[in-house]
């Protein structure tokens, strides 16, 4: 059976409307490209490997700039930390001991009373040395005596020597580079305490932004390497429309043009702006190809979605178009 020559006449102008529209587009609609919603994702993970202690969210829990995400355990931390607290408690009491024994004033007063002491006494002997070795001379005393005299007088001029010393000792400027000494070797211990502070702390990971946990690799208890990503996370600034643009039409696309983007039971109104353009063509993606563009080349374009646009969920396919006051190449504010 033939069909009529006015009905073939129908099916080809039918035919070419349908490669127009897929020719403008994809959709029937002058202008209009299709696309599908992306994020970019932060995974966040531990500066230092260890267990996870403790896990504060789940997949789907919006967070805020600052919020707990997880704990690591800290157990060799912990222990280091301790060290150099007790390695600060015993450097602080020997500094206090070298400064207490810096020139005491009692210390020295008790000195100052010891030297004044074996000089009396030093005086002493040697009144009676001398007494000794006139009698002597004279044949009035023994030898044993003269030379219990000498002896008694080497004596005290010793001990008279001895506790000059320690007068000078302890006022010599040496004890106080052995003080500064201390003190810079305590200020280190301390730095080295504050940085373990620092690694503890660190191990308490907080939301580097505002956003919503998309997915958690590991759980508590889980053993996690250093900046091995524990979950991740979208910010809503994050969240962008990629699309595509045949070469007749990308003449017009604009970085910083606003676009508007619709989709199947999507409020009307939603908006982005355009963030990348991509420098060299390719080919038309399968997801969004058809029979009539397989062999069609395009250049990828990037919107970053704006207000209500960004509780688009990730995956969806949308329909892309510039803003009306945009199509002709200015971009819109």
């Amino acid at each position: 059976m033939k069909l009529p020559v006015a009905l073939l006449s129908l099916l080809a102008l039918a035919g070419t409307a349908a490669w127009l529209a897929l020719r403008n587009g994809g959709d029937g609609r002058e202008g209009a490209f299709l696309g599908y919603v992306e994020g970019s994702l932060l995974y966040v993970g531990p500066n230092e490997g260890e267990r996870i202690a403790r896990l504060d969210v789940d997949a789907g829990i919006e967070v805020k700039t600052g919020d707990r995400l997880f704990v690591m355990a800290t157990p060799l931390l912990d222990r280091q930390r301790a060290e150099a607290a007790a390695r600060i408690a015993q450097m602080e009491a020997q500094l206090g001991n070298l400064r207490a024994a810096m020139n005491r004033p009692e210390q020295i007063a008790v000195m100052d009373a010891a030297v004044e002491r074996a000089a009396a006494a030093l005086e002493l002997s040697r009144s009676d040395y001398q007494r000794q070795q006139a009698l002597f001379a004279k044949g009035h005393v023994a030898k044993a005596a003269l030379d219990r005299a000498a002896m008694a007088f080497r004596r005290d001029e010793a001990t008279l020597k001895e506790a000059k010393r320690q007068v000078e000792v302890a006022r010599m400027s040496s004890r106080s580079h052995e003080i500064e000494a201390a003190g810079e070797a305590m200020k280190q211990a301390r730095t080295q305490r504050d940085q373990l502070d620092i690694r503890i702390a660190r191990q308490s990971v907080t939301a580097p932004a505002d956003g919503v946990v998309q997915d958690v690799f590991f759980r508590a208890g889980e053993m996690v390497n250093a900046g091995q990503p524990v979950l991740s996370l979208l910010p809503p600034e994050n969240r962008k429309v990629r699309f595509y643009v045949p070469e007749p039409q990308f003449a017009a696309m604009k970085l910083g043009a606003r676009v508007s983007v619709s989709c199947d039971a999507c409020p009307h109104g939603l908006w982005g702006r355009i963030s990348y353009i991509s420098g060299r063509e390719e080919y038309t993606p399968p997801v969004i190809f058809s029979d009539a563009e397989r062999h069609k080349l395009v250049f990828k374009v990037q919107a970053r979605l704006e207000d209500q646009a960004r509780d688009l969920p990730l995956g969806l396919p949308v329909t892309v178009r510039l803003w009306p006051e945009d199509r002709g190449g200015a971009a819109g504010q």
